[in-house]
Formats: structure tokens, sequence, C-alpha cells
């Protein structure tokens, strides 16, 4: 199966956490994707790139904190996330990557 580069637009990165961890348990799985990708670009990117069933998709933007660095304050950019939620006897493996 030929891969897509669109598929790698829409995907930024895996989100490996503890929280993130304890949901894969439930065959729900984290990325950060593009903050204008939509719920079926994305639902298409995780099929294609893993050849898994992706039942549902539910997307967040965590909004940029302002933090001070070395006295320099400056802002942290927008993140959308996307919790992947597969068919049951799909499994990612997140430490091997894309």
């Amino acid at each position: 199966m030929i891969k897509d580069a669109r598929h790698y637009d829409a995907i930024v990165s895996p989100v490996i956490t503890e929280k993130a961890t304890i949901a894969s348990e439930n065959n729900q799985f984290v990325f950060k994707v593009a903050r204008n990708a939509t719920k079926p670009q994305i639902k298409a990117a995780i099929e294609q790139l893993f050849d898994v069933k992706v039942t549902a998709v539910n997307t967040l933007v965590r909004k940029g904190k302002t933090k001070a660095f070395r006295g320099v304050r400056g802002r942290q950019q927008d993140v959308k996330k996307a919790v992947v939620t597969l068919a049951d006897g799909d499994r990612i493996d997140m430490t091997t990557g894309l």
C-alpha cells in the first residue's frame, strides 16, 4: 500500500505521556495533529499509515501558555491533539514511529 504524503502532513507526532499510555490500554491513542486537520482527514491518515480500523476521532485544541524563560517572556504555540479510538484487535506500536 502506497502512503500518501498528505497523511504525513496531518499527523505531526504521537503524544507519549503517562495519561496517553493509560488511554492506550483502552485502544485510544493520542497524536499531535496539524491545526487545520479535520476529523475525516485524521481518520484517513491513521488508517493508511498504521493499517488499522479507526472507530472514533476526538479532537481538542490546547491554547498556548505565556511562560518566562531566563527572564524573557514568551508564548507557547496552540496545539491541536486527536484522541483516536481503534477497533477491537487493532494496535499501534508507538515506539516504532512513522
